[in-house]
């Protein structure tokens, strides 16, 4: 009974640790080139995803360093919207 107990409690350990860190990386899917990629002097900043950031504060330091430099903490850039085709004159 206690070795079940002790090995329930060190599985349960691992998981926390393994989904509780660094969740943008765990959980974000695949980094983008555009989340990759530090934006050029003058366009906009990369956002956040504030609830990824909001768990790691929660798991301390080493998560969020690890999602900032994975990038995964970024938010993917929005897909461009299609140019609009002009009209042919009849």
């Amino acid at each position: 009974m206690q070795s079940t107990i002790k090995t329930l409690s060190i599985a349960l350990l691992l998981g926390v640790c393994f989904f509780g860190t660094s969740c943008a990386t765990v959980l974000g899917g695949k980094v983008t080139t555009c989340q990759a990629v530090k934006p050029k002097e003058g366009t906009e900043p990369r956002q956040v995803r504030i609830g990824y950031l909001i768990v790691d504060v929660l798991f301390g330091l080493v998560p969020i360093g690890v999602d900032f430099l994975t990038n995964a903490i970024y938010k993917p850039c929005p897909e461009t919207a299609p140019k609009s085709v002009p009209e042919k004159s009849k």
